[in-house]
């Protein structure tokens, strides 16, 4: 089998609540998602995708699979796509870093080799672990009585696991934990998510000042050593995101045993083959994982049930519905959501196709 054809596709999402308030001072309306298709002789087609999240991913540009797909697909055409280490190899030598851009390549090839096995990539990945991830749903930047509205409405919608944006204002921040952390119910989860945003000596005068409460204190400041230090004057559990981008730090985490939870989306980390291998890893020493995401549509969605569903349940904390974000189609069908959990298609491959009509045109081809 050979790939024959290469099509990039670029859509706008809008986000579904309007403006999406994250971080520091972060603001997201609609952002650019991208969709990379790759076509076979065998007459079969896989799809991935990638899309951004504000200005705390500038690294992963809009425009960076697009301008990635110029160099890539030249040297993937004719490759085996079913040779997932093989094409990983082949993007990693012709494009140092980048992961994000490369992602959208890597599971469009995961999901031509489940079509071609008849399986679906869960299967591929190790076996179905856990049936019906749990998900989260985020609750933006709002005042807090908003903010407890909003928890209680996913509440009713079967959520069970609450991210709470937090990061632009530390003081204001202190009253919105303290305002919807002891709303939770019995079994309930809760993640303070700064998004980097706070200075260190601000993120330890919040943790001191709601550390009676029973929450997770997720990537509260920019690099590892400053929320490390964080850690050492706070007693909170403690979830890394973007600071975790590659086996390195997977390694200084167990290492250190620097934070309870570890956040795997499946760009940030570099695509599906690598975000496997770093999961495999943490979970191997005992460090839950998240399965997500920056952002995206069905496709996107569809590509992080599967690496939930592979993932043992003991060390799933939850994952996300991206797709439910936003007012656009990217794929269909869509992963199937329902009583707060995410389940994976048993389809062979991701078990959803490009939403050609959706979609529109596409930006490039490569045959």
């Amino acid at each position: 089998m050979k790939i024959t054809k290469i099509s990039v596709y670029r859509r706008d999402l809008d986000y579904v609540g309007g403006a999406y308030r994250w971080g520091a001072g972060n603001v997201v309306t609609t952002e650019k998602t991208t969709v990379v298709v790759i076509e076979s002789d065998a007459g079969l087609t896989g799809a991935g995708e990638f899309c951004p999240c504000g200005l705390a991913y500038m690294e992963a540009h809009t425009e960076g699979t697009e301008a990635a797909a110029r160099l890539l697909a030249p040297a993937l055409l004719g490759e085996d796509p079913r040779q997932v280490g093989r094409i990983e190899g082949i993007m990693d030598s012709i494009i140092a870093g980048h992961g994000y851009a490369k992602a959208p390549f890597d599971a469009a090839c995961w999901d031509i080799l489940g079509q071609a096995t008849g399986q679906p990539v869960w299967m591929l990945l190790g076996g179905k672990l856990t049936e019906g991830a749990p998900m989260y749903r985020v609750a933006p930047q709002r005042p807090p009585e908003e903010m407890r509205r909003e928890l209680e409405g996913y509440r009713r919608q079967g959520y069970r696991q609450f991210q709470i944006k937090v990061g632009a204002d530390w003081a204001a921040d202190i009253e919105r934990i303290r305002e919807t952390v002891p709303t939770l119910q019995a079994g309930e989860k809760a993640f303070a998510d700064a998004n980097q945003g706070w200075r260190l000596d601000e993120a330890i005068r919040v943790g001191r000042a709601t550390r009676d409460l029973d929450y997770f204190m997720e990537q509260p400041c920019k690099t590892y050593e400053e929320c490390q230090q964080v850690r050492r004057a706070v007693d909170l559990p403690m979830k890394l995101d973007e600071c975790v981008t590659d086996m390195r730090m997977a390694h200084r985490i167990v290492q250190d045993r620097g934070a309870e939870v570890v956040c795997l989306k499946l760009s940030k980390q570099g695509g599906l083959s690598k975000a496997r291998r770093m999961r495999d890893y943490l979970v191997d020493c005992r460090i839950p994982v998240v399965a997500e995401d920056t952002w995206g549509g069905e496709i996107c969605t569809a590509t992080l049930a599967h690496f939930a569903a592979s993932t043992p349940a003991d060390f799933l904390v939850n994952a996300t519905d991206l797709h439910n974000y936003v007012t656009a189609s990217t794929g269909q069908p869509p992963p199937e959501t329902h009583d707060g959990k995410l389940f994976a298609s048993d389809a062979p491959g991701l078990g959803v196709m490009p939403d050609y009509d959706s979609l529109g045109a596409p930006v490039a081809v490569y045959s």
